[in-house]
Order: structure tokens, then sequence, then C-alpha cells
């Protein structure tokens, strides 16, 4: 158990290292890419880009099968069905791969020219960004077996030290479209191919040249897909869901507004993106943990690292959304300088979204290591397929595009509140005590942290950078004594106590 606390605690800190340095680089080139290409090129690319995304929704699927097999192989210590494993989920994915290469140069395309709202003058840089995308899409589509191996593995750090080329060769793109007189959203979306087709092969490398597993033979077992098909067959429910409300949003979007729109979306997205990271990598440096406790039938030990890494991941996300909520306005502005209509409000809302995520994402752990998905994928999904109808029929009526915000906001608040709860307790046999372990400690946080900035932000307001500066350290220093007081039981605080003793006496 402290081996594999230790290995979670040294792979989070190599995922953060990761998220820090791209998420500096993010924001500064997204400022310039946005400056560079304007709001609705900016928008073309996204809206394009998204069409190739939504046709990518059975990867989505297959992907939570390959991850979940391989790692449950590796708590299992099979080898021979480890190898049998990677290559039947790769020679899956190569043929969907190909399967989605035509989808979309047939289908996709018919699609961009009839359906999107696009400048017919800028209809040939669109052609050229979508065929582009195709091929990044189709590449990392291959690549998804070789990640799994990585997360299942445990080797976090080798994307900390491929993010530093990552990030050194994005500011070469800013350098690149800076300079010289030639169509700036082409040379974008080819460098960017370069750059993503690249990693990608230098990933698959890594993992042929360190796991044996990752040797691919031309191999293929019936039977074992029969049976990983058959666990992510659930999932392909919910992928489409998420395609439809991801991807299938932009392209929504720019069927009813302008690119601007599009962009605005899809700059809020970016924001929540980067916020989330912090959250998303402390889970997936637990979650192979989780699956491989529940594998060698650790079932307390697996659950009790769910509900704790579920409650610090809450309070990581409250600690992020609440300044970046109160001070959405000033953080745009000073990052973007451009700050595209909606952009403000859409932002507040999907971080506030954010929040009901992290239940919704952590009890779905859950359910993965049981290896359970039928009826979440069920019931869920449902929600989100709904929804996307609901939204098409308002902007049809007229609504304004933040409409889509709030179906949203109230999805993810009925599944990470009711839905996933549920579930867990149904077929994982948790408890609502188990539960409300969690739910308490983190409303308890939420109402103790959260008046004293929002006092200051009605009071300041939101329009200088002093305000601003001052409503982010309050908010910041709200949560972290709210968590200490409300949110850790007296057994965390003595540990963490311990740890800076034992770091101090160093």
């Amino acid at each position: 158990m402290s081996s594999s606390n230790k290995t979670i605690a040294k792979n989070t800190i190599f995922l953060y290292f990761r998220m820090m340095l791209t998420m500096i680089i993010s924001l500064y080139t997204s400022r310039v890419i946005l400056q560079v290409l304007g709001v609705d090129d900016y928008g073309i690319y996204q809206a394009v880009g998204g069409i190739v995304g939504f046709l990518s929704f059975v990867n989505n699927a297959l992907s939570t099968g390959s991850s979940r097999f391989i790692t449950f192989g590796l708590g299992e210590n099979n080898p021979q069905k480890l190898k049998n494993i990677f290559s039947t989920t790769l020679t899956a994915h190569i043929c969907l791969a190909l399967l989605i290469v035509v989808l979309a140069e047939t289908l996709g395309m018919w699609f961009l020219h009839n359906k999107l709202v696009i400048a017919p003058e800028r209809m040939n840089a669109a052609e050229f960004v979508f065929h582009l995308s195709i091929l990044t899409a189709f590449f990392s589509l291959t690549q998804v077996p070789f990640s799994a191996c990585i997360i299942a593995h445990e080797k976090m750090g080798i994307y900390a030290y491929v993010s530093i080329i990552e990030a050194s060769l994005k500011l070469l793109i800013v350098y690149l479209l800076t300079i010289g007189d030639f169509d700036k959203l082409k040379l974008y979306a080819l460098l960017l191919c370069l750059i993503q087709v690249g990693i990608v092969l230098y990933y698959n490398f890594y993992c042929i040249r360190h796991f044996d597993e990752a040797k691919y033979q031309l191999y293929f077992d019936r039977k074992l897909f029969k049976e990983i098909a058959g666990f992510s067959g659930w999932s392909l429910f919910a992928s489409s869901s998420t395609a439809l409300n991801s991807q299938g949003i932009l392209v929504l979007l720019n069927m009813f507004f302008s690119p601007a729109v599009v962009a605005a979306r899809a700059i809020s997205l970016q924001v929540n993106s980067a916020a989330n990271q912090f959250v998303t990598n402390f889970q997936t440096a637990a979650n192979p943990q989780i699956v491989k406790r529940f594998a060698a039938k650790d079932y307390e030990g697996s659950k009790l690292l769910l509900l704790q890494t579920t409650k610090f991941s809450f309070y990581l996300m409250l600690l992020l959304s609440l300044p970046i909520c109160l001070g959405a306005k000033q953080l745009l502005t000073l990052w973007l300088g451009i700050v595209p209509e909606y952009t403000v409000i859409f932002l507040q809302l999907v971080i506030i979204q954010s929040l009901f995520c992290v239940f919704d994402t952590s009890f779905y752990r859950a359910l993965y290591a049981k290896g359970r998905l039928k009826e979440n994928a069920l019931i869920s999904p449902t929600l989100g397929l709904v929804r996307f109808p609901i939204i098409y029929l308002l902007f049809k009526l007229g609504f304004s595009p933040v409409a889509l915000s709030w179906a949203s906001l109230i999805t993810y608040a009925v599944l990470g509140l009711i839905i996933k709860p549920v579930l867990v307790i149904k077929i994982v046999d948790y408890t609502w005590g188990d539960i409300f372990s969690v739910f308490v400690p983190c409303l308890g946080v939420v109402v103790c942290a959260v008046p004293i900035p929002f006092i200051l932000y009605y009071w300041l307001g939101d329009e200088s950078v002093v305000a601003f500066a001052g409503i982010v350290l309050a908010s910041i220093v709200s949560v972290f004594v709210a968590t200490w007081f409300v949110g850790m039981d007296k057994a965390m605080k003595h540990k963490i106590v311990d740890i800076f003793k034992k770091k101090l006496k160093k």
C-alpha cells in the first residue's frame, strides 16, 4: 500500500509538471493564434475539427475497453494474455481508423459544404484544415493501445519529457505564424498536424522499446475481441452522447451562429480543460491503483482510494473554479486581449459544471474497475442524447447560444449527484454512508469557502486588475482554509502534518 501511494505521488508530480508547462505555453500561444487568425478563422478551425472528432466517437468506446483490459492484464500478471490483448486491440483500432477516414472523406465533406456557416472565400482553407484533421485523427486512433500501456505501467514521466518538446514546437508555430505573407489558417493546421503526428509516433516507439506486449504482431483473437467489444459496447452509447455534446455542439453552433460564437465556446472550453487537467492528472495517477487493487480482490482498499481521490479532486477543482468563475472577465481580457461575445458566460457556466463532473467521472471509475458498464451506458448517455435535440430545438426557436451551457450544467448535476451514486451503490456494493462521506465534506467546504470571495466580488467589481488579484487571492485562501478545517478528517490532517515534519527534518 505504501509503495503504491508513493507511485501515485510520483506520477502525480510528473503529470503536474507536464500540465503546468503545457498550460503556460497553451495560454500564451492561444492568445497569439487568436490574434493572428482572427475570431472567424479560429472558429472555422474548431468547427471543422469538430466534424472529425464527432466521427471518432466509436474510438472513444474502444479505447475505454483497451485501457481497462491492458491494465487488468497487468494486475493478473499474465504476459502472454497481455500481448494478445495489445495486438488484438491495435488491429481493431487500425481497422476503425481506416473506416473513419472513408466516412470523413465522404459524409464529412458533404456536411462541410452543405451545413456549416462558412464564408465562400474561406471554404478552400476549411477543406485543407479538414483533410489534415482526418490525417491527425488516423494516427491518434491507432495510438490508443500504446497510451493505454503507458498509463497501465504508470510511466507518467514520459508525458512530462515529451511535453517539453511539444511546448517548444508550439512556440515555434506561433513565431512562424507571425512572419511571412501566406494563409495563416492553412499554415497553422499544417504545422499542428505535423507536431501531433510526430508525438504519436514517438509514443509508439517508446512503448515498443520498453514494453514487451507493445511489440505488435498481426494477431486477432475473436474471442478476446468479443470480450473487449462487449465491455466497450456499453461505452459506445456513452461515447456517442459525449461526441454529440462536445464536438457535435461546436458543429451545431456553426449551423445556427457565426464562427465567432464557435470561437467563444472553444475558448471557454480551453480554459475549462486547463483547469480540469489539475484534477485529471491527480485521478490519472490514482486510477491504475484503483483498478489493480480491485483486480487483486482488495475491494475495501480500492473503495477507500476512490473515495479519497473523489474528495480531493473536488477540493482541487473548487480551488480553481472559484477564482476563475468570479474573475472570468478580467482573466479573459488579460489573457486574450480580444474577448469574443458570450465567452465570459460560457466560461462561468462550464466551470461550475466541472464541479459536478468530478463526482460523475470519479464514481464511474468504480463501475469501470468492476467491469459493469451496462447500466451506466443505458442511463447516463440517454440524458446527453436527449439534451442535444433539446438544444437544437431551442436554437431553432431563436434562443441564445448560452442555452446549451445551462442544459449541460443541469445534466451533469443530475449525473454527478444522483445517477452515479445510485449505480455504484447498486453495482459495486457501496453504501449511502460511503457516498455521503464524500458529499457532506465537499458541501461543507463550498458553504464555508464561497461567501467571502463573493462579497469581495460584489464590493470591488471585476473591472480592475487589483480587484481581480484580490478576488483570486481571497478565493484561494478561503478554499484552503475551508478544506483544512471542514474537508479533512483528523487522520488525514495528522498524516499531512507528519509528512511536512519529515520533510523539514531532512
